[in-house]
């Protein structure tokens, strides 16, 4: 994975997320980027509709974007992946360390592998696009 992204994504904590089952829907959720694996760690409760269309389509697409009004410096990923619960323990780890408020709460975890990621950096040049797609 190209290492601008990798450092983007590592430095935010805040994703949107769409989901589509029985109906469309977006979330907000806090999560923690593993650039081994490529994925998003993230933690919903079960019976949130963007899980519930999850279990019906696994398949979500998402953003997460630099808050600015100055153009040069705008910066923002798009990514699709795949949602599913987590069962690797390493990966509950890196989550409660990142949010270690979480622990009293027991969240349910979930894991986005992530396939495609387009990010835009205008601090590499206006409009400047880096592609990442895991079959690549």
């Amino acid at each position: 994975m190209d290492e601008t992204i990798n450092r983007f994504m590592a430095k935010h904590h805040l994703l949107s997320l769409a989901t589509f089952g029985e109906s469309l829907w977006c979330c907000s959720a806090f999560y923690v980027f593993d650039g081994d694996e490529g994925s998003f760690i993230i933690a919903s409760d079960p019976e949130t509709l963007h899980i519930q269309n999850s279990r019906m389509n696994s398949r979500v697409a998402g953003t997460i974007a630099q808050e600015t009004k100055i153009v040069g410096k705008i910066q923002g990923v798009q990514f699709t992946g795949e949602i599913k619960p987590i069962e690797d323990e390493r990966l509950r780890g890196l989550y409660l360390e990142r949010f270690p408020y979480a622990r009293v709460m027991n969240p349910t975890l979930w894991k986005i592998r992530l396939d495609v990621i387009k990010m835009t950096d205008n601090t590499l040049g206006f409009g400047k696009k880096l592609i990442w797609n895991r079959e690549i």
